[in-house]
């Protein structure tokens, strides 16, 4: 088992790819914490999946785009498990409307989830991983961020902000044996693409070369491929997992 005994914390981890990733962690030997923010009932399901598997986990409701919440969520991990190994900053939100109609409201909550909650997770285990000289960082980002999607500017910014950020991070942090790394999911099928329009799922899997949406399990074995010993010598990089896509 890769991750023996590793502590791991994943932040959106009960849903889609978010409890992929805890699961693919679990079975891998992980001690594995994961956050949500509402959705008790997935929260619970998720949780009932993960401890059949996992040797320890956390389920902890939180607000990523709170500093408090997060200071609370890093502080009972630490206080229970005495460290944290690998950090994945999933949680992320999306509110699509034309730049036209888009309220203030709607942009500065996206950005505040997606890009404040990835920088205020990340700035909390910085110190513990410094001082321990190890760790991983691996943040969640989008092809949105990379072409651009009309209808999302709120959340292309946001996902945008955070390649840019991944990429500043693992300069500021590597000399201390810590890697940043950020991976883009394509068209993945997770209840949210499920509920397209059929004739709209089909114009997106005409744009792949593959031809086909990818699994929430393969994104989550490229999160741990990058959260892995393999991995030690790779950082500020964005894998992307889009069949092609991008």
């Amino acid at each position: 088992m890769k991750f023996k005994g590793k502590r791991i914390l994943v932040t959106g981890g009960t849903r889609g790819l978010g409890k992929a990733m805890a699961l693919s962690f679990a079975r891998e030997g992980a001690w594995v914490a994961v956050i949500y923010s509402s959705d008790s009932a997935s929260a619970r399901e998720a949780e009932d999946e993960i401890k059949k598997i996992a040797e320890r986990s956390l389920l902890i409701q939180a607000d990523v785009s709170s500093r408090s919440d997060v200071k609370n969520i890093v502080d009972r991990v630490l206080e229970e498990w005495g460290h944290i190994d690998v950090l994945v900053n999933n949680a992320g939100i999306i509110r699509d409307k034309l730049l036209m109609f888009l309220g203030e409201d709607d942009w500065d909550r996206v950005i505040a989830v997606n890009l404040k909650g990835t920088y205020l997770c990340s700035k909390a285990v910085m110190k513990p991983m410094i001082s321990r000289r190890a760790g991983r960082i691996i943040n969640i980002t989008s092809p949105s961020a990379i072409t651009g999607r009309a209808g999302q500017t709120n959340y292309s910014a946001s996902k945008g902000g955070i390649i840019s950020f991944t990429k500043s991070l693992s300069r500021e942090i590597a000399r201390f044996g810590i890697t940043v790394n950020a991976v883009c999911p394509g068209v993945i099928s997770t209840a949210m693409t499920e509920t397209l329009d059929p004739e709209k799922k089909g114009e997106l899997l005409q744009m792949i070369p593959m031809q086909r949406s990818g699994t929430p399990e393969e994104v989550a074995g490229a999160v741990l491929f990058l959260a892995s010993d393999d991995a030690a010598y790779i950082t500020g990089q964005v894998l992307t997992v889009d069949g092609g896509l991008t």
